[in-house]
């Protein structure tokens, strides 16, 4: 009977792992295959032209420097409970990627990272997880407001600044409120019991994969031959990126959301719809469909603990 159950047990096991991939793979097929505002006989007259090794080594180099940040931050994080190796960090990260491919925001991320440790550790690792994806939110949100003033966006900034500003004090008001064990006032007090350390690591990592991405960003504008000046492109790509990702989606449909945040912003500017769509999709395509490729591997090997 136990070698039954053990065995029924397996088999729900690979059943939930080829889900994940097999989900994973036809959503990024879908995206590619079906999406009629890719217009790729534009695109690869424009490849042709520029098409550069160096350039296009660069460009995946900063796409590997992304990812590769994200691992350092988590292994940062997670040393609180015990240390792990990079590699450990990187099959971490990577097949959480993976998981939460196709959850709101990323969610299966959550639970995918909290599968490689004791179950008692979870709402730990939940806990750090949310500090690792805030951190990001928290920079995005600094340059998003800057590259909103830049642009002349000062309605949008006060409104922003307003609605944060109420829903913090909301929050704080509420602080002692406990549903279901948790509460705003033990998150801080569970804030307080990281190492200073450990949140300075974690803060230069946000700040420098931050600014690796939308530098990508930048020198694919470059490369598709858009002339404006560095200070207006960055600021538009900061003010994008801040507003796209404070959008509900699903991870897979990223580029989606984000490709039509930057239409609006980059049509004001002048920029051609079509590229606009292109390097969304191109940042979306190294920065997670290649990783989230890599991390399927990792699902497929994955032994719970």
């Amino acid at each position: 009977m136990l070698s039954i159950s053990h065995k029924a047990k397996q088999l729900l096991v690979l059943l939930i792992k080829l889900l994940i991939v097999g989900s994973a793979f036809y959503f990024i097929y879908d995206q590619l295959a079906h999406n009629n505002q890719l217009n790729w006989v534009l695109f690869l007259e424009k490849f042709n032209k520029n098409k550069s090794f160096l350039g296009i080594s660069f460009i995946i180099l900063l796409s590997v420097s992304n990812r590769f940040l994200e691992i350092l931050k988590w292994r940062n994080l997670v040393s609180i409970i015990k240390p792990i190796t990079i590699f450990e960090a990187t099959n971490q990260a990577l097949s959480s990627l993976t998981a939460g491919l196709f959850t709101p925001n990323g969610i299966g991320e959550y639970a995918g990272k909290a599968l490689f440790f004791e179950k008692r550790q979870t709402k730990k690792i939940i806990f750090l997880n949310l500090i690792c994806n805030g951190a990001q939110v928290i920079v995005s949100v600094f340059f998003g407001i800057i590259g909103l003033l830049y642009l002349g966006y000062f309605k949008w900034v006060l409104i922003i600044i307003g609605s944060a500003s109420g829903i913090l004090f909301l929050l704080f008001a509420l602080k002692k409120i406990n549903i279901k064990g948790y509460s705003i006032e033990i998150l801080l007090q569970e804030l307080s019991k990281i190492p200073k350390k450990i949140y300075q690591k974690n803060n230069i990592l946000a700040v420098c994969r931050y600014l690796v991405l939308s530098h990508q960003y930048y020198f694919l504008f470059l490369a598709f031959d858009v002339q404006l000046p560095y200070f207006t492109l960055m600021a538009a790509i900061a003010s994008v990126y801040f507003l796209a990702s404070s959008l509900p989606t699903f991870q897979f449909l990223d580029f989606a959301v984000k490709g039509s945040v930057a239409l609006y912003f980059f049509g004001i500017l002048g920029v051609n719809e079509w590229i606009v769509v292109f390097i969304s999709t191109i940042i979306w395509f190294l920065n997670l469909v290649l990783p989230a490729i890599i991390g399927s591997y990792f699902v497929l090997v994955f032994k719970h603990k």
